[in-house]
């Protein structure tokens, strides 16, 4: 019969906790490598291996598990949060944590998790790290007028920051550039069929591509959005409370600000959305309702390129 095993990782360590004769049974091993081949011999090839998506730290357990056959599923935090609130659970340590996870693994039996590639994992960290280095630029270029505000700077002072910035920037290309070879090697027909897309350029078609995993993670394009963080959330309660409608942020932040400017060129280049933005503005919506409504539209339309492998349609959603 299939075990549950709930794990909670953290860099040093994991706690294991499964059901063995209708008693909880805890262990505690090293995260590294020669602690990952332990709890492998209390397994069986049916059993079931559930973990949060603590940070990295969860990757090399679940990459080795999956090796060696072991179903591995890999669920997002909050969720399991929200699971151990709505059971009332208030102690918190590393067993009952490890506890709480087959518990919710038992009940629910979460999606089954599958490794990505190396290129899209180096992507993922290229564009963390891009996204670093235009922060620092930014910085050090509003560096300069804090001084002058100041009433005096220093000219080796600024010449000092010019050179950082020349060397922040050469950096930046020279990632960038990876960047474009690794996506062009791992998704060379999805890339090129998403940015058929009118207002949908190369940085967003790569950051759907990594998200989606080549749009195997999702199965529809609300799943899209939701993870996004595009969906709405209405706050109504019996007849007096009638709150302000908003989007649900809990999701990728660096998508949503790329689809939101996406939605800038899109209401002005691509058919559906000015048909969209059009009717809307008639209608009195605020802009910024109108440029997320239309960065859904985006969703859509890439979602259904991106997973039926064609280029770009006016008569697509």
């Amino acid at each position: 019969m299939c075990k549950f095993i709930g794990i909670d990782i953290s860099k040093q360590t994991f706690d294991v906790c499964f059901l063995r004769e209708e008693k909880w049974e805890h262990r505690v091993f090293e995260n590294r490598l020669s602690g990952f081949k332990k709890p492998v011999k209390l397994l069986a090839a049916e059993d079931w291996a559930v973990m949060e998506a603590s940070g990295s730290y969860y990757l090399p357990l679940a990459t080795y598990l999956n090796s060696v056959g072991i179903r591995v599923s890999v669920v997002n935090p909050l969720v399991l949060k929200r699971f151990c609130q709505t059971n009332l659970y208030r102690a918190k340590t590393d067993k009952k944590d490890a506890q709480s996870i087959a518990e919710y693994a038992e009940k629910y039996k979460p999606k089954l998790w599958n490794p990505e590639s190396e290129n899209t994992i180096k992507l993922r960290q290229y564009y963390t790290r891009t996204e670093m280095l235009t922060k620092q630029i930014h910085q050090s270029r509003r560096q300069p007028e804090a001084f002058i505000a100041g009433g005096f700077t220093d000219k080796m002072l600024v010449k000092e920051i010019e050179r950082s910035i020349k060397n922040l920037q050469k950096e930046l290309d020279k990632l960038n550039l990876e960047m474009d070879r690794l996506t062009a090697a791992e998704f060379p027909q999805t890339m090129e069929n998403l940015q058929t897309i009118p207002g949908v350029g190369k940085r967003t078609a790569m950051m759907m591509c990594l998200v989606t995993d080549g749009f195997r993670k999702f199965d529809n394009y609300k799943q899209l959005i939701a993870y996004v963080g595009f969906s709405p959330r209405t706050y109504r309660s019996g007849t007096s409370i009638r709150g302000k409608g908003h989007i649900c942020k809990m999701g990728k932040s660096q998508l949503r600000k790329l689809l939101y400017l996406c939605s800038r060129s899109a209401k002005r280049y691509n058919k559906t959305c000015i048909e969209m933005y059009d009717r809307l503005k008639q209608k009195g919506k605020p802009e910024r309702v109108i440029k997320i409504a239309i960065a859904n539209k985006l969703i859509k339309q890439i979602f259904a390129i991106g997973k039926n492998n064609q280029k770009y349609q006016l008569n697509i959603i």
